[in-house]
């Protein structure tokens, strides 16, 4: 019996690792793999990817090479989710399903960090002074809500700080990207913690037309990070979703919302 691939493509900053806590929680029958694209964590950069496009690209090269016989679906978080969607508006006919995890695109000129991000020399010194040591206890009271180990804090601090291509994103992620994409009739969910202090739960409506063969889920306990803090809860999420997507692969498009 083949199994479910679900691939995980992680956020800004980090990599595969943002998974690691989850990945134990993930039932027999399905094949929960993470990837980390070039650039991001310790990954070295590829200066051939210029583009959004060249980043989905690469995406599916990585999706192509870890998954196994048995539908696929991916599961983007944040920026993760930005290259998740440019990749569905090439190959959607690849892939089963869409999960969003609380993705980076909409309103990204309203926004104060990314606007912030504009700025002279502040993609630079924002990166060095969110991963800095003596800066750690401060982010860390701000991004998490329950206690994590210290090797998950240090490695998630550490891999922002190795991020090469944490600038790139702003120059690439922008409003006019996302008012170019168009709409992709593939079944997706948009998948929300109702506690997201990073981006805001109605943030999930302006995807809404971007994948009309939605459903929408959120989850009272969460914040922005759930991965990390409630992996157990997260697995049971995730997969749950994407075995009710790839379970709608062939019935009639229509909207959970």
């Amino acid at each position: 019996m083949s199994q479910l691939n679900l691939i995980a493509i992680h956020g800004n900053g980090g990599g595969a690792f943002r998974f690691a806590r989850v990945l134990p929680h993930a039932p027999a029958d399905v094949r929960f793999h993470a990837v980390t694209l070039p650039g991001f964590a310790d990954a070295p950069r590829d200066p051939s990817l210029q583009s959004m496009a060249d980043y989905a690209r690469r995406l599916r090269e990585l999706v192509q090479t870890a998954v196994k016989p048995g539908p696929i679906v991916l599961l983007g978080t944040g920026i993760g989710g930005s290259f998740a969607l440019e990749l569905v508006q090439r190959y959607a006919h690849e892939v089963d399903g869409l999960i969003l995890h609380a993705p980076v695109g909409t309103r990204i000129d309203t926004r104060l960090f990314p606007r912030l991000m504009k700025l002279p020399g502040m993609r630079t010194l924002g990166q060095r002074l969110f991963a800095a040591r003596w800066t750690r206890p401060f982010f860390k009271r701000l991004l998490f809500t329950h206690p994590l180990p210290a090797d998950v804090v240090t490695r998630f601090f550490d891999e922002y700080r190795q991020c090469s291509v944490f600038g790139q994103m702003f120059d690439l992620i922008t409003a006019d990207w996302f008012a170019s994409l168009r709409p992709v009739d593939l079944p997706a969910a948009l998948l929300w913690g109702e506690r997201e202090r990073v981006l805001s739960v109605d943030q999930l409506e302006d995807y809404k037309a971007l994948l009309p063969n939605h459903v929408v889920r959120t989850v009272p306990e969460w914040d922005h990070f759930p991965m990390l803090e409630q992996p157990e809860d997260y697995a049971r999420v995730v997969v749950d979703l994407a075995r009710q997507l790839v379970g709608s692969k062939d019935q009639a498009p229509g909207t959970g919302s």
